[in-house]
C-alpha cells in the first residue's frame, strides 16, 4: 500500500458499510485501522492490508480521525464513552465522525462530552448501502464545527462520493438522515405492497418490475429492492429490524415536534408486523412476506430462480 496521506483513519464497526469505507480508504493510500468485536471481520480486514483490533481503546492511539459505523445510538455511546471507549484515549484535536442513524438531539450531547477531552465531533450519517461503501462512494450528510471538517476533510474524501456540509451545529446531519430514512422506509414498504398487489391480481412479477422501472411509479428503492423479491433472496443487506429502529427514531422526533406522520407510522407497523412474523433479521424487502401471508401468495423462491 502506497501511503499518500499524513493522517491515519480508524473505522469502528466493520459491517457491510464500515468494511467498505475502511477498504476504500486503504485503496486510496490511507493508513487505516479497523475495529470490530467479531474475529472474522478483523481477519477479513487484515486480508485487505489493514490493521484490526477488538476494542476502540486499542485503535485510538494510532488514529487522528475515527469513523464510527455501528448500528445505533447505544452502540455509538459505548464506542465513545464505554470502558474501552475512544474518548479517554484519543489525542486532543482528533476527530470522531459518528454515522449511525440516531435521534438528532443526541449528537450535541456527545459533542459536549468529547469537547471536555479536546476531541472534535462530526455528525455524519451516511447513505448508499454496501455497494456504494465498497466503491468509496457513500453520501455523507455532515454537520459540525469548521475546525472538525478542516482536520478530517482529506480522509473523508477517500470513502465518500458526496459530502454535504449542512451547518456548524451537530444534529443537522442526523436530521437530514432522519428525513432520508422516512422516505426510504416508506418507499420500500410501498414497493412491497405494490408488488404483492400486482401478483395477487395475476401480473407476472418480472414483467411488472420492468414496466414500473420505466414508468412514473418507479423509485430508487423499488428498483433496488424488488430484485431481491424476484430472486427469492432475502440475505440482509439492510434488515427489516433496521427500519423498525429508524422509523421509530423518525416517529419519536416527530412526536416531540407535534408533527403528524401517518405514512411513516403505517410503514413502521408493516416492519413491526414483518419482524413479529420472524423475518426481522432478513432483508427489508421481506415486508412482501407479510402481504404474501395475508393474501396466500406464492412468492418466487431462490431455488426456483
Amino acid at each position: 500500500m502506497q501511503t499518500t496521506h499524513g493522517k491515519t483513519l480508524g473505522v469502528v464497526g466493520l459491517g457491510s458499510m464500515g468494511m467498505g469505507a475502511a477498504s476504500s480508504a486503504l485503496r486510496a493510500g490511507v493508513p487505516t485501522w479497523g475495529c470490530d468485536t467479531r474475529p472474522t471481520a478483523r481477519e477479513q480486514f487484515e486480508q485487505f492490508g489493514g490493521r484490526a483490533v477488538a476494542t476502540p481503546r486499542e485503535l485510538a492511539p494510532h488514529c487522528q480521525v475515527v469513523l464510527v459505523l455501528v448500528v445505533n445510538a447505544a452502540q455509538t455511546e459505548d464506542v465513545l464513552f464505554g470502558a474501552d471507549g475512544l474518548a479517554d484515549h484519543l489525542a486532543p484535536g482528533s476527530v470522531v465522525i459518528c454515522s449511525a442513524t440516531v435521534d438528532p438531539a443526541v449528537p450535541p450531547q456527545w459533542e459536549s462530552r468529547l469537547a471536555e477531552k479536546g476531541v472534535l465531533l462530526i455528525d455524519g450519517p451516511v447513505s448508499g448501502g454496501a455497494k456504494k461503501a465498497a466503491e468509496g462512494q457513500m453520501t455523507v450528510m455532515a454537520s459540525g464545527r469548521p475546525q472538525a471538517f478542516e482536520a478530517a476533510a482529506e480522509l473523508v474524501q477517500t470513502f465518500a462520493g458526496k459530502v454535504y456540509r449542512l451547518g456548524d451545529q451537530v444534529g443537522i446531519g442526523s436530521t437530514v438522515k432522519m428525513v432520508n430514512q422516512h422516505l426510504a422506509g416508506v418507499h420500500i414498504a410501498s414497493a412491497c405492497e405494490a408488488m404483492a398487489l400486482g401478483m395477487r391480481a395475476g401480473a407476472d412479477p418480472a414483467q411488472l418490475y420492468e414496466v414500473i422501472c420505466n414508468s412514473a411509479g418507479m423509485s430508487w428503492m423499488f428498483q433496488n429492492r424488488v430484485p431481491h423479491i424476484l430472486e427469492g433472496d432475502y440475505t440482509p443487506l439492510s434488515a427489516v429490524n433496521i427500519f423498525v429502529k429508524d422509523l421509530g427514531i423518525v416517529l419519536d422526533a416527530a412526536r416531540k415536534l407535534a408533527f403528524p406522520l401517518p405514512l411513516a407510522a403505517a410503514a413502521h407497523q408493516l416492519y413491526l408486523a414483518t419482524a413479529a412474523m420472524g423475518h426481522g433479521g432478513e432483508d427489508d424487502s421481506a415486508v412482501v412476506k407479510y402481504y404474501a401471508a395475508l393474501a396466500g401468495l406464492d412468492l418466487p423462491t431462490k431455488d426456483a430462480t
